[in-house]
C-alpha cells in the first residue's frame, strides 16, 4: 500500500491500482507511422478518451495525433504511472533504466524476443533492475492493457471495446487481440483486459488482486498456458471465486499442446489432471474452448444468482426437450419434479396430447400466447428456480412477434431468476438469435450451449455460497522427520528404505502392518514366525526403488517353506534385475486382510508446489489413472471432495450389498500427507500404494510407503 497526497486528497491506492488507474501514460517508441505499433497504441489511448496525461516518447520528436512527442522521459514534467514500451528488444533495458529515473510505477513491455525465444537472461536482468528501483513489469511479449475504470485502451488491438462487467486476463497475445474482436461481435462488455505474456513479474495473481476489489467486474475470464507461482495463484483464486464468477481456459492439455505452449511463452503447462482438479478445488469454472468461455461469461455477467436448484424446461418439441434433459444431466442442472404442481401450473395451456412432465411439452401446435402464459406461470412460481425455454421453428409463429415476446418476458424477470432461451430453425430465426444476443438476452441456437451456461452458473453459485476453506492444523514433528531424512542423506540416498519409511509413518501417525527387517534367510524365517502367517516379503535395497518391477515382492506366504522359497526367488530376481545392487535383506510384513485398494500420496509439483493425490490403487493405477488432486495443505472438506472426485468413488460408498468404507480414514491420511509436504519441503514425493480401506469405523492400512526427498537440505 502506498500513501501519498494528491492535491488535498490522500491517495491510498496499492501499487497494482496504478496499472488500471494511471494518472499519466508514456508510450516509448511512439510513431507517426500508422503501420507501427507505437502509433496504434497512442491512437487507441486517444480514441478511447483517456482523461489522464499522454506522453508519446521518440528521440525524433514531432507530433502524433495532436500530441507533442517528447525526446525522452526526462523531458516529461508530469507524473508517469505506466510506460508502454514498443521499441526493439535490444533497447528495452535502457528504456527501463530511463523509467526508473522518472519513478514510473509500471513498465508494460509489448516487445517480444525474450524468454519465449530463449533470451531469458535479458528478461531476468530487466525485471531485477525494475524491482530494485520500485517498478513492476508487465510482459514482455504482450499487446497491452484495457481499463474501463480509466477509459484507457493502451493496446494495439482493434479498439472499439465495449464497457461491461467481464475482465479478461490472457497469456496469449494473438488470441487476446482476437478476443477483442469477438467481444465486440458478441456485444460482450469488458471492465478490463490484461495481456500478461511471459509473466516475468506481474502475473495472474497480481491482476486478480485488483479485480477482486473492482466493483465493476462480475466475471473474470482467464486464458492460461502455464502456471509459474501456483501456490499464490491457488490462494488468490480461492478468494476471488467466493466473490465473483471465474472462468479459465487452459491450453496444453495434450503432450503436443504442452510442447507448443512451452515454445510459445516459455511456460511449463504441467499435468492437465492436476490443473483440472485444483481449479475445481478453487471454485473456478474450466471451459473446454473459447466459445464455451464466451457463452458462460456473457450469461454470468447478467444472470441473477438462483434461489434454489430446481429448473423447468418448456418446449414445443419432444425431441429437443429430450436433448435438453440430457444436457441438464451432463452439466449438473437439476430438474423440478413435483408432478402435481407441474400439472396444475401448465394445465391452462396444455393440449390433451401434451405433457406437463418436466420437460413440459406444449407440442408443435403451441402459439406465442401459449408460450407467454407458460413462461409467466413458471417464472411466477417460487419453487421453480430457473427457466429453460426451447423453441423449434414452426409455421404457427410469427418469429418477429415471438422475439418481442422474449424481450418483454426477459426484461420483466431477468433480475429475479436465471432464464435461458434456445431457438432452433432457419436463417430468419438465426438472425433473431444474433439480434437478441446483441441486446444482451441469453439466447442460444444450440440447446447444449444454453444449458452448459446455466450449469456453469450453478457450479459457481455453489462455490459463492460455500464457507472459506481453512486447512486442518496438523501437528507434524518436522525435526523428527528431518532427522530420518538426514540419516539417509549420509548414505547419499534420495529415498527411504522400508524400515525408515516405517519410522516416518510413525511420525505422521499412519497405521501400517507389523514388519521386521531381516538381513538373511534365517532372520526372515524367524520374523515370519514372530509376526504370524500369512506374511509378505519385500526386498530392501537402496538400489531398487520399484520392488515389484524387480521381482522383489512375494505375497501371501503361509508356511516356512514358502518363506524360504520366496526369499531365494527374490534374491535371484533382484540380482538378475540389477546385478550390482546392494541388497540389505528383506522386510517381512504382516499380510493385511483384504479391503479396497487405493493409492494416496503427496509431492512438490513444479507448478503448484505441495499437492495431494488420491485414486484407485494397487497395480492398476497407471492403467486406470482414476485419480484426483488438491493443492496442499487441505481442509477436511477439500479432502472429502478430492476423494469423491474419482470415478471409483461408488466402491467406497458400498456396492452390491457391501458396507460403506472408512472414507474418514482416507481423509485423515490425505490431510497428514498434505501437511508434511507443506511443512517439510525437502520431501519431494510420498506415495502409499496400496492404502487398504476397510469398512466404516475400521480404519485404513498403509501397506507400502515410498518416500523420495532432496539429497541436500533446502535452505529456508
Amino acid at each position: 500500500m502506498q500513501t501519498t497526497i494528491v492535491g488535498d486528497v490522500m491517495d491510498t491506492r496499492t501499487d497494482i491500482d496504478y496499472l488500471f488507474e494511471p494518472r499519466g501514460v508514456a508510450v516509448i517508441g511512439a510513431s507517426q507511422n500508422s503501420a507501427k505499433i507505437g502509433y496504434q497504441v497512442v491512437e487507441n489511448i486517444v480514441q478511447r478518451g483517456y482523461k489522464g496525461r499522454i506522453y508519446p516518447i521518440n528521440p525524433k520528436g514531432g507530433e502524433v495525433l495532436g500530441l507533442k512527442i517528447y525526446p525522452d522521459l526526462s523531458a516529461v514534467e508530469g507524473d508517469v504511472d505506466i510506460a508502454v514500451i514498443t521499441i526493439p528488444a535490444r533497447f528495452v533495458f535502457d528504456a527501463v533504466k530511463e523509467c526508473a529515473a522518472k519513478h514510473v510505477k509500471h513498465v508494460l513491455i509489448i516487445t517480444s524476443g525474450f524468454s519465449e525465444v530463449g533470451n531469458a537472461e535479458e528478461e531476468r536482468k530487466i525485471v531485477a533492475y525494475a524491482r530494485e528501483h520500485g517498478m513492476r513489469v508487465l510482459g514482455p511479449n504482450i499487446f497491452g492493457i484495457y481499463s474501463a475504470a480509466a477509459s484507457l485502451d493502451a493496446t494495439f488491438g482493434p479498439g472499439g471495446i465495449l464497457p461491461g462487467r467481464v475482465a479478461i486476463i490472457t497469456q496469449s497475445g494473438a488470441l487476446g487481440i482476437a478476443m477483442i474482436g469477438k467481444t465486440a461481435a458478441e456485444s460482450l462488455g469488458l471492465s478490463a483486459l490484461v495481456s500478461i505474456g511471459n509473466k516475468s513479474d506481474i502475473d495472474e495473481s497480481d491482476v486478480l488482486e485488483y479485480l477482486t476489489r473492482d466493483e465493476a467486474t462480475k466475471v473474470i475470464l482467464m486464458y492460461i498456458e502455464g502456471v509459474k507461482h501456483g501456490s499464490r495463484l491457488v490462494g488468490m483464486l480461492k478468494e476471488v471465486a467466493r466473490k465473483k464468477h471465474v472462468i479459465v481456459i487452459k491450453s496444453g492439455r495434450s503432450r503436443r499442446g504442452a510442447m507448443a505452449a512451452a515454445s510459445h511463452t516459455g511456460s511449463l503447462a504441467g499435468a492437465d489432471e492436476i490443473f483440472d482438479s485444483i481449479m475445481r478445488q478453487c471454485g473456478v469454472l474450466r471451459a473446454e474452448n473459447v466459445q464455451d468461455a464466451f457463452n458462460w461469461a456473457h450469461f454470468l455477467a447478467d444472470a441473477p444468482l438462483p434461489k434454489g436448484k430446481e429448473s423447468v424446461i418448456v418446449t414445443n418439441g419432444g425431441g429437443i426437450g429430450v436433448l435438453a434433459t440430457d444436457a441438464c444431466e451432463k452439466y449438473g442442472v437439476d430438474l423440478y419434479d413435483n408432478q402435481a404442481v407441474l400439472k396444475d401450473t401448465f394445465a391452462p395451456v396444455m393440449p390433451s396430447f401434451g405433457s406437463s412432465k418436466n420437460p413440459v411439452d406444449l407440442t408443435g401446435q403451441a402459439t406465442a400466447e401459449d408460450y407467454k402464459r407458460s413462461l409467466e406461470a413458471m417464472l411466477a412460481n417460487d419453487d421453480m428456480h430457473a427457466a429453460i425455454a426451447l423453441y423449434c421453428e414452426t409455421a404457427l409463429f410469427d418469429t418477429d412477434s415471438f422475439a418481442d415476446l422474449l424481450r418483454v418476458e426477459y426484461q420483466h424477470y431477468k433480475e429475479k431468476k436465471p432464464i435461458i432461451f434456445s431457438l432452433f430453425g432457419g436463417e430468419k430465426l438465426e438472425a433473431i438469435v444474433r439480434k437478441l444476443r446483441a441486446e444482451g438476452i441469453p439466447v442460444f441456437s444450440d440447446v447444449y450451449d444454453g444449458i452448459s451456461s446455466l450449469g456453469a452458473l450453478y457450479r459457481s453459485w455453489r462455490n459463492l455460497n460455500a464457507p472459506a476453506e481453512v486447512a486442518e492444523d496438523v501437528q507434524i514433528d518436522v525435526a523428527a522427520a528431518e532427522a530420518i531424512l538426514d540419516r539417509a542423506r549420509e548414505e547419499k540416498r534420495g529415498f527411504l528404505l522400508a524400515n525408515e519409511a516405517q519410522q516416518m509413518a510413525k511420525v505422521l501417525g499412519l497405521s501400517m502392518p507389523r514388519s521386521i527387517l531381516a538381513s538373511n534367510l534365517d532372520e526372515a524365517v524367524r520374523a515370519a514366525r514372530t509376526i504370524g502367517y500369512p506374511v509378505v516379503m519385500k526386498v530392501v535395497s537402496k538400489d531398487i526403488i520399484h520392488k515389484s518391477d524387480a521381482g522383489g515382492v512375494a505375497l501371501d506366504l503361509v508356511s516356512e517353506k514358502e518363506v524360504i522359497d520366496a526369499y531365494q526367488a527374490i534374491m535371484r530376481s533382484c540380482r538378475a534385475y540389477k546385478a550390482d545392487a546392494l541388497i540389505q535383506g528383506v522386510e517381512v510384513v504382516e499380510m493385511v486382510k483384504p479391503g479396497v485398494e487405493t493409492i494416496i500420496g503427496a509431492r512438490q509439483d513444479a507448478s503448484f508446489g505441495p499437492i495431494v493425490m488420491f485414486g484407485l490403487g494397487g497395480i492398476y493405477v497407471e492403467v486406470m489413472k482414476d485419480v484426483a488432486f488438491r493443492a496442499a495443505p487441505i481442509s477436511r472438506r477439500e479432502a472429502h471432495a478430492m476423494v469423491s472426485d474419482i470415478r471409483s468413488y461408488p466402491l467406497l460408498l458400498g456396492v452390491r450389498g457391501e458396507k460403506r468404507k472408512d472414507i474418514d480414514g482416507i481423509v485423515d491420511v490425505a490431510i497428514k500427507l498434505g501437511a508434511v509436504v507443506d511443512k517439510c519441503r525437502d520431501i519431494t514425493d510420498i506415495e502409499i500404494n496400496p492404502l487398504v480401506v476397510y469398512e466404516h469405523g475400521q480404519g485404513v492400512k498403509a501397506v507400502d510407503v515410498r518416500i523420495l526427498f532432496q539429497t541436500t537440505r533446502e535452505v529456508r
